[in-house]
């Protein structure tokens, strides 16, 4: 995102302007098409949510095309090459259906690869898609050190799934040997997202970028060779899911369908390499830099990492490695922590027909999130980039409503300090305060009543699902208010940039900075290509 403190130019305000224009025009569009079908439309956003999306807009769009500079003088090296076609299509908005959002409209650098717009996730909690009037049923994961998670798979010494991406670990990286790789095919077709009905409109997309000849270079001129129908363009041009009948609407022959195939996996696994590149994954937190002997922790973040591993057990799960381990602060695991529902999620509003006939709710109100067990029944998904295992069906009872457990790195990492993040799948928390006073006391304190108004201190909501409920690490800890901050204090130092990033393999001598612009660079000489 922007810096906020800083006066826009001309450019930056004509940019902004248009894009705010745009979304508007969407969605003065959406609503009058849905009220003209009788469909109760309750997921309009506000005024402002509206500027904070045009200004995020106009700030991908910036990235983008500073990456776009950069091909007349191409790194030499080709998984630098990788990198720069992976972040190239993560901020191209072109590979939406509506041609208005690109894969970072919820990854961004500035919060740590999540959602950047704190009024939705103050709100909404989830995030619009390309039709702006659809939303998800979950908030963005963050897609930084999503590349380290190993391919999903079940270690029955402990019972439990491990690895994949996605909330549910849908993406099981089984067949690209990839879960980051298979994430990154979920959002181009899914109907609440990028919405395009067929994986071939993104590779048709694809081939009229400006970076089709890196593309070409890296994986072969037969990547884009497909003889497009004439109807190409409108059909990629209405919103997925495809129609009753016709999975596929982009008629292609047999030979050319397969190689379509085969280039949006090439896609998918260049934005993979990009989400691995040490301009996402980072690792350069003040944590490193106290590992690495270069910083010294403060006596309350000192304290709150001695609660971490001790007596608040978050270590258990959210691990700071071990012999062979990086610190990833996940153990890539799936658990039930008893999360409320949250209720300012448009997606259960999403129980009537839009203007072009999809529900994406079927259940309104009572649809209940059940995690990876609704991945193992294959129930209620939105995208499906991974097939099942059939052999792990049978684990689908004791997986039901858990959650993969999410990395903590860069947890707090905001562009200003009044910016609103939101935290758990649903998003039901909207600051870490929240989320340890509830770790802490889930089962010490009684049941809310209905608009209780002590919420989130005195009193917590009924969880979402009771089923494989987390009751031994969490609930009723018995940490005192400081020892809640300390913890938070401590989770702060999880946000790179506090050492600026060296990608020919180290980082520089640390000092405190905390943020980073947008296209964050490399140091070192020649150490992107593009000083």
């Amino acid at each position: 995102m922007v810096n906020l403190t800083q006066r826009p130019n001309a450019g930056f305000t004509v940019r902004f302007q248009r894009n705010l224009v745009s979304i508007t025009a969407t969605l003065i569009g959406a609503t009058l098409s849905a009220t003209a079908l009788g469909a109760e439309v309750t997921t309009i956003l506000s005024p402002r949510a509206l500027q904070e999306i045009a200004r995020v807009e106009t700030e991908i769009d910036r990235i983008e095309a500073q990456a776009i500079e950069r091909l007349a003088a191409l790194p030499g090296n080709q998984i630098q090459q990788i990198e720069l076609l992976g972040k190239l299509m993560l901020y191209d908005k072109q590979l939406s259906v509506n041609r208005n959002e690109a894969c970072a409209f919820c990854h961004t650098p500035e919060t740590g690869f999540t959602g950047p717009v704190s009024e939705l996730n103050r709100t909404t909690a989830s995030y619009p898609g390309s039709v702006r009037t659809r939303f998800s049923n979950r908030k963005p994961q963050s897609h930084a050190y999503a590349p380290l998670s190993p391919v999903l798979h079940y270690n029955p010494g402990q019972g439990d799934l491990v690895g994949g991406n996605f909330w549910d670990m849908r993406a099981t990286g089984r067949r690209l040997g990839s879960p980051a790789a298979e994430q990154a095919e979920g959002p181009p077709t899914n109907p609440v997202e990028m919405g395009l009905p067929d994986i071939a409109c993104a590779v048709y997309r694809a081939s009229q970028r400006p970076y089709r000849a890196l593309f070409e270079n890296i994986w072969g001129q037969q990547a884009f060779a497909l003889a497009w129908p004439r109807d190409v363009e409108l059909v990629c041009a209405r919103p997925g899911p495809p129609p009753a009948g016709a999975p596929m609407p982009v008629q292609l022959s047999p030979l050319d369908r397969g190689r379509a195939s085969v280039t949006f996996d090439q896609m998918a696994q260049s934005i993979a390499g990009y989400e691995a590149s040490a301009e996402v994954t980072q690792f350069t937190s003040k944590y490193d830099a106290v590992l690495s002997g270069k910083a010294q922790f403060t006596t309350q973040e000192k304290a709150g990492y001695e609660l971490f591993r001790g007596r608040a057990q978050c270590n258990a799960c959210h691990r700071d490695g071990g012999p062979g381990e990086d610190p990833l602060f996940t153990d890539f695991t799936a658990s039930n922590i008893g999360t409320p529902a949250n209720p300012r999620l448009p997606y259960y509003a999403e129980k009537q027909p839009d203007s072009l006939g999809y529900v994406a709710n079927p259940a309104g109100s009572s649809f209940v999130d059940r995690g990876v067990g609704d991945f193992l029944t294959e129930a209620d998904l939105l995208s499906q980039p991974s097939p099942v295992d059939q052999r792990w069906v049978k684990l689908a009872p004791d997986n039901q409503a858990r959650i993969q457990v999410p990395t903590l790195r860069n947890v707090d990492k905001r562009p200003y300090p009044s910016f609103v993040k939101a935290y758990m799948h649903n998003g039901y928390f909207t600051s870490l305060k929240s989320i340890v006073h509830f770790y802490n006391t889930r089962d010490a304190l009684p049941r809310c009543q209905p608009r209780d108004v002590g919420e989130g201190t005195t009193c917590w909501p009924a969880p979402e699902s009771t089923e494989n409920m987390n009751k031994s690490r969490v609930g009723r800890l018995g940490l005192s208010d400081a020892e809640e901050d300390a913890i938070v204090s401590f989770m702060q130092t999880l946000t790179d940039g506090f050492m600026p990033v060296d990608c020919t393999g180290g980082v520089s001598k640390a000092r405190e900075r905390r943020f980073y612009p947008a296209d964050q660079r490399c140091l070192g000489k020649d150490a992107d290509n593009h000083e």
